[in-house]
């Protein structure tokens, strides 16, 4: 998994912990330590605005 240094927005802990269990035998992060701490402290989340309930509606 590479974790390249972005937008505080992106580095969030769900995105960490989706990497980590998707992985099937091995997970290698790619990236500084101190990003990698970071998101495991960032614990903002946004509301997403996908408009699936509308178009499943529909």
């Amino acid at each position: 998994m590479v974790v390249p240094q972005s937008s505080p927005m992106l580095l969030t802990r769900n995105l960490l912990y989706t990497g980590i269990t998707r992985a099937k035998k091995l997970l290698i992060v790619i990236g500084s330590e101190k990003i990698v701490k970071f998101m495991i402290q960032n614990i903002d989340s946004k509301k997403r605005n996908t408009g699936l309930e509308y178009k499943m509606r529909q």
